[in-house]
């Protein structure tokens, strides 16, 4: 009946978990706070509180001091000034080059449709949950070229109207009413080709959604504005003045700069263009041969791997996360030992980096070290300099680390990761099958070859060694002292791993009372060869004379892929500029066949990037046939002629010229970015092709031959196409220029709408006539074989067509009418 009490027995200690998470800011034991923001609260503002609060704690608090690891919110702010600036600098340029090519009131007019259309889109723009972001940013940047189309059309097109000598007033609404289906429709095709995005699969539909609707809202405002407002503007203002005209003050300038622009621009019309357009109608083989080829050298280019192509781009990270994996139950001071050697290394080469660095600041802020989950895990979190003052990319800083640290042997995985992988890891192969022994074997030869491919790194699987298990047999022995299997296995868990006597309620923490051996008495094997084990009648036995053991190692994880077990295989690429396309081709074509062949049981899915690359692709191409389809019918409606509207639409591929050698020559990979570049670009460069047709077939009305109705529509429209290409370029061209690596991933997109655009230019000028003639020539031939009467050129065209029909249908309705007189009398 005596009381003994737990402290008589046992040693009772308060204190934490054994083996908890450790975390070390730059050397010192720290703790880790991750502050997030919710999808309705500003970044920035978050931020700036945070850092108010963080300047108050440590001037109240001296034993404990708060420091910030890493700031998002620094790269989003500086991200959105550098769009910014180039967004300013894309609207100056749009207005320089619209000042020298126009008169400079018109020019006026015309750049004020910008302010507008930005006002309407930002009056919208919250009502649909969308803020500024880097995407939307993004978004304005594109438009600001494509916004003044529309007004450029219109703005000449009065303008020609009121040099025939019309008043002001009759030139704006003759002018404006003579384009508008071309211009109507042209909006309504780049509509359609940026709502793709809204239907694509996977991340990337989430990801430039914000895109699609910040270009939509502001071209739909944009042709309000064009069709009602700016005609009003040049219609009661001094737009419209004859050349003649005296200038005061600056207009004198202004007057004498456009002077020189469209002696340019004439001589570049009427000396160059069409002198080779004529050249081309009547010598159509040259004219279709120089397009068909570079179409075919781009191709090659791209197939010979001159032009690098991979599915997603690299994000630039201001952030290098290593972690470390070793075999399961490593010591923690094995792992912490070998995570502090990379420490060092990193922090020796932010020196090394630092004295190159132009303004001397430390490109290594800080390092974050983390020991755990459990005693194999370690990682280090590299916190940069900001990118924006950085000179060197973060892989160039990686790579040094790794080189700096060295070889290690004995971890399951070692990863230097620095940037993000948009879509997961370049490289996953997921290996199929349900016999372990030939998986386990595919997945060594697979790595094997990886690690050994020069342009790879970080090759590691998610089929790791298991944890060492003790595996107990009971001997004869036991059974006659009466002790099964599980009383033996519990025994053995209760004094090394520990029993839960209780648990209780300490304020607000609940604290668990775990009752085991003393941690020198649980340390080694030997520990459980000296055990003693309870038999039922209360006696000790030595645990060696009543059980053996094995050690072996167990599974840490089973995972499956459509039913069958999987291990996959995961590598990264050591340099952005590598393709990653090339690497998947050698693996699907040689690699795995030779596994496959040796293990018969093994079959290949592709993960990571190529699965979500899949994805994309399966749904760009459905949705990217209905949106051609969608602007097929548009145009079609817009010409009433289904042949017309064919000829645009053969003419998209031929943009991939631009956009390959564009590529090529800004070093860039062509990617999914790019891509999209071009579905954005359809709708753009229909615009042009939409203003040339829409003159021709007004050409032919009034009664011009048709190969002279071909080349007038060229000329007459060549100033207002030319300068809706190179406002769209000017509007890029600062984001095509900038060497910040935060702007990076966005300009494949740019380079393929302006360099796409570019060449779409002279499609329009030089080869969309020749698909008119060689229309033209067939429909007449068919006719011929038809009827056996050879028809003329004009004959056959819609417009003369419905010319006639019009005709009919009046003169119809004119003997309707006298008729009716006639029998009234």
């Amino acid at each position: 009946g005596r009381i003994i009490r737990l402290q008589d027995v046992a040693t009772v200690r308060d204190t934490w978990n054994e083996n908890p998470e450790r975390s070390y800011f730059n050397g010192e034991m720290a703790i880790r706070i991750q502050v997030s923001n919710t999808n309705n609260e500003d970044l920035l503002e978050s931020a700036e509180k945070i850092k108010a609060y963080i300047t108050t704690f440590n001037e109240q608090h001296n034993n404990v001091h708060l420091d910030i690891a890493s700031d998002r919110s620094i790269t989003l702010n500086e991200r959105t000034k550098l769009l910014l600036k180039n967004g300013v600098m894309g609207v100056l340029l749009v207005l320089l080059f619209l000042s020298i090519f126009l008169n400079a009131r018109m020019a006026f007019w015309v750049a004020l449709g910008l302010p507008i259309s930005f006002f309407g889109m930002f009056m919208i723009l919250p009502l649909m949950g969308i803020t500024i972001n880097v995407l939307s940013l993004f978004g304005m940047i594109i438009v600001i070229g494509i916004l003044v189309d529309d007004g450029i059309v219109i703005g000449e097109n009065i303008f020609q109207h009121y040099e025939r000598g019309k008043s002001p007033v009759r030139a704006a609404i003759d002018g404006t009413l003579e384009v508008i289906p071309p211009v109507v429709s042209a909006i309504i095709t780049t509509l359609l080709a940026f709502s793709t995005f809204y239907f694509l699969e996977g991340r990337m539909g989430e990801f430039f959604s914000d895109v699609s609707t910040v270009v939509i809202l502001t071209l739909a405002v944009s042709l309000i504005e064009a069709l009602i407002i700016l005609p009003a503007h040049i219609a009661h203002s001094k737009a419209l003045q004859r050349k003649d005209a005296k200038r005061k003050g600056v207009f004198i300038f202004f007057n004498k700069v456009n002077q020189k622009a469209d002696q340019f621009l004439r001589f570049i019309r009427d000396r160059l263009f069409e002198p080779y357009m004529r050249f081309f109608i009547h010598h159509k083989f040259f004219g279709f041969m120089i397009p068909i080829a570079l179409l075919i050298f781009s191709i090659g280019g791209l197939n010979s791997g001159l032009v690098r192509t991979s599915f997603f781009p690299r994000m630039a990270s201001d952030r290098i996360n290593i972690t470390l994996t070793m075999p399961q139950g490593t010591n923690e001071k094995i792992t912490d030992s070998i995570i502090s050697q990379i420490e060092k290394a990193a922090w020796f080469v932010s020196d090394d980096f630092t004295t190159k660095q132009h303004d001397g600041q430390s490109v290594i802020q800080n390092i974050i070290k983390n020991i755990g989950p459990g005693t194999n895990k370690g990682s280090l979190t590299v916190n940069l300099l900001p990118g924006e003052h950085r000179d060197f990319p973060a892989q160039d800083i990686t790579n040094a680390i790794r080189d700096k640290a060295g070889k290690f042997y004995g971890y399951e995985s070692l990863i230097y990761g620095s940037g993000s992988n948009f879509g997961g890891s370049p490289v996953a192969v997921a290996l199929l099958g349900n016999n372990i022994a030939e998986l386990k074997a595919a997945k060594k030869d697979l790595k094997a070859d990886l690690e050994n491919n020069p342009i790879l790194k970080d090759v590691s699987d998610n089929d790791p060694a298991g944890i060492k298990e003790i595996r107990i047999k009971l001997k004869d022995k036991a059974q006659i002292l009466g002790l099964s299997l599980q009383t033996v296995m519990n025994q053995v868990r209760y004094g090394f791993f520990g029993f839960q006597a209780q648990r209780f309620q300490r304020g607000q923490d609940e604290i668990k009372v775990w009752v085991r051996y003393d941690k020198k008495d649980r340390s080694s094997i030997k520990n459980l060869d000296d055990m003693w084990i309870s038999t039922p009648t209360g006696n000790k036995v030595p645990f060696n004379e009543i059980a053996s053991y094995t050690i072996e190692r167990g599974e840490v994880a089973i995972n499956h892929l459509n039913g069958q077990r999987e291990i996959q295989v995961t590598a990264d690429m050591k340099s952005a500029k590598e393709s990653v396309t090339a690497v998947m081709d050698d693996i699907k074509t040689r690699l795995m066949p030779e596994i496959t062949s040796k293990y018969p049981t093994v079959t290949a899915s592709y993960e990571g990037q190529n699965r979500e690359a899949d994805k994309t692709k399966n749904s760009v191409t459905t949705v990217g046939l209905i949106i051609i389809l969608l602007i097929y019918i548009v145009i079609s409606f817009t010409f009433r002629s289904y042949s017309q509207a064919l000829l645009l639409i053969i003419m998209f591929p031929f943009s991939l010229i631009g956009v390959v050698w564009g590529h090529y020559f800004h070093d860039f990979s062509i990617n999914i970015l790019s891509w999209l570049g071009i579905i954005a670009l359809v709708g753009i460069m229909v615009n042009d092709g939409l203003v040339l047709i829409g003159k021709f077939n007004s050409n032919l009305k009034e009664g011009m031959k048709f190969d002279e109705a071909l080349i007038g529509a060229g000329t007459s429209r060549f100033r207002a196409i030319f300068l809706t290409t190179i406002t769209t370029v000017a509007g890029l061209m600062p984001l095509l220029l900038e060497k910040s690596r935060q702007a990076q991933f966005l300009k494949p997109m740019a380079i393929s709408i302006s360099y796409g655009i570019f060449i779409a230019t002279f499609l329009t000028l030089l080869m969309l006539p020749l698909l008119l003639s060689l229309s033209n020539n067939i429909t007449v031939f068919m006719v011929w074989l038809r009827t056996g009467e050879k028809p003329t050129k004009e004959e056959v065209t819609r417009a003369i067509k419905e010319m006639k029909s019009e005709k009919e249908e009046l003169l119809a309705e004119q003997e309707e009418e006298l008729l009716k007189n006639k029998n009234a009398k």
